[in-house]
């Protein structure tokens, strides 16, 4: 097996006295999808914006190929090789394609400053690089506005890869997509996957699509890791007994019951 491209010890995170993580540990390998599974107020949140430099950990360790790492802010955890896709996507509706995908990054010709934008470069670099993964924009300069939810999904991944993301940390990529943009999106995570040099870190709250796609599975509650496994290893009403905070199916009937 290829060892960990990112490596989570035991990673502690306060607020004050609140306690949001609490020793997790998770290895996220290339070529794979880690699903990340948790109720709300499970840690989820505060842990993906621990690995992308928003928070920086209380305790433990975080290691990139082998390495201990410090990120203090995400732009650290960017030139590691983090990058994460959060819900709002960071795209502007109102302009093109190309210049959502090159935002503060574009290509310049002349002097620094004062050049002119190299658009015919730009704009067959976002649409090749979108193609790669499978949404072929025949126009690069058409708004986002225009594009459907999974193809602005695509959007933003094909760029944080573009950009040098090693491990993709996507954040309810599914979540307000009917179902049609819903599988865009699982086919566009599977062709990332496919390349094997890209590690996905998959934020749900939908089992059926972990199950689709999770190569393995990380549940937390309450910021603890209360299981772990690869997807042949974990049944289906062990999933939804995890997704449930390790409650089981009888005791959650059993207290409705009661009402």
């Amino acid at each position: 097996m290829a060892e960990p491209y990112l490596k989570v010890e035991g990673i502690v995170k306060k607020f004050g006295p609140f306690t949001a993580l609490n020793g997790v540990s998770l290895d996220v390998y290339p070529g794979e999808v880690h699903a990340l599974l948790g109720d709300n107020g499970a840690g989820k949140s505060t842990l993906i914006k621990t690995l992308a430099g928003v928070h920086e950990p209380t305790a433990g360790q975080i290691y990139v190929e082998g390495k201990p790492v410090k990120f203090r802010s995400p732009r650290d955890a960017s030139s590691a090789g983090i990058g994460t896709v959060y819900q709002d996507l960071a795209v502007n509706p109102l302009i093109s394609v190309t210049r959502n995908f090159f935002m503060g990054r574009e290509l310049l010709r002349g002097p620094k400053g004062i050049g002119l934008l190299r658009m015919d470069e730009m704009d067959k670099i976002a649409h090749d690089e979108m193609l790669k993964i499978g949404i072929d924009i025949s126009d690069p300069q058409q708004a986002v506005g225009t594009m459907s939810g999974g193809q602005r999904q695509t959007l933003a991944i094909a760029r944080a890869i573009y950009f040098g993301a090693k491990v993709l940390i996507l954040d309810e990529p599914t979540s307000a997509l009917g179902q049609k943009q819903q599988m865009e999106v699982l086919k566009t995570m599977m062709r990332v996957r496919k390349r094997g040099d890209i590690a996905i870190i998959f934020i749900t709250h939908n089992e059926i699509h972990s199950q689709l796609v999770a190569d393995r599975y990380t549940f937390l509650a309450l910021g603890q890791v209360i299981g772990a496994g690869k997807a042949g290893e974990l049944e289906h009403d062990e999933i939804r007994r995890l997704m449930a905070g390790g409650a089981e199916m009888a005791d959650l009937e059993q207290e409705l019951s009661g009402i």
